[in-house]
């Protein structure tokens, strides 16, 4: 997982609320085996829509969306995290989120920021014709004009992104601890190493 401290840039203004994880990814994009390419799948109904923010060459390959209230909401396929960040997102913000959403994105390396809907109407408005910035660290959202967003994050949660540690990466963090304890178990119960017992 690729650590996380600024995302800058772009802010793809889309802000529609209760946007379910079949907007994000519909159904007939599950069958792949690979994460690569749902990008293309990403919000394929909205794309059809006359004016969509997700064809407009401004917003190309941004690394933030601001979306609207409940994002990622309905099923909790992993999938919507996948598609995100295929098309180059890693960081959404949001009035709120569903928690499994806000789960799986976390353990896949996307920041979710939640911002009350001012300041998402504020962020919706310069996302259209300037950068924003996103810093993890001091955890606020700041822009061009002065505007400065602070924003709530779990400690653990931003341990591991700042990092760049998902579940693996926090097992592998543990390997002297890990080895230690083996290396008691072999020499406290020695029968559980024996080879028979293995067979």
């Amino acid at each position: 997982m690729e650590a996380i401290n600024h995302v800058a840039g772009k802010a793809i203004p889309f802000g529609r609320k209760n946007v379910d994880t079949d907007v994000i990814i519909p159904a007939h994009w599950l069958k792949t085996i690979t994460r690569e390419g749902l990008g293309k799948g990403a919000f394929e109904a909205v794309k059809l829509e006359e004016g969509n923010v997700f064809t407009d060459e401004r917003w190309a390959g941004a690394p933030i969306l601001i979306a609207g209230d409940n994002f990622g909401c309905g099923s909790s396929r992993e999938h919507a995290a996948w598609a995100l960040l295929d098309m180059g997102v890693t960081c959404v913000i949001a009035p709120s989120f569903s928690d499994i959403f806000s789960g799986n994105a976390f353990k896949n390396g996307i920041l979710t920021v939640a911002l009350p809907q001012e300041a998402i109407d504020r962020l919706m408005e310069v996302a259209q014709d300037e950068t924003i910035d996103v810093d993890l660290d001091t955890q606020s959202v700041t822009t061009p004009f002065q505007d400065r967003f602070t924003f709530e994050i779990d400690p653990f949660r931003k341990h591991c992104l700042l990092n760049g540690l998902d579940e693996v990466g926090l097992t592998m963090a543990q390997g002297d601890t890990i080895s230690g304890y083996e290396g008691k178990a072999r020499e406290t119960l020695p029968f559980l190493a024996s080879p028979v017992l293995a067979a």
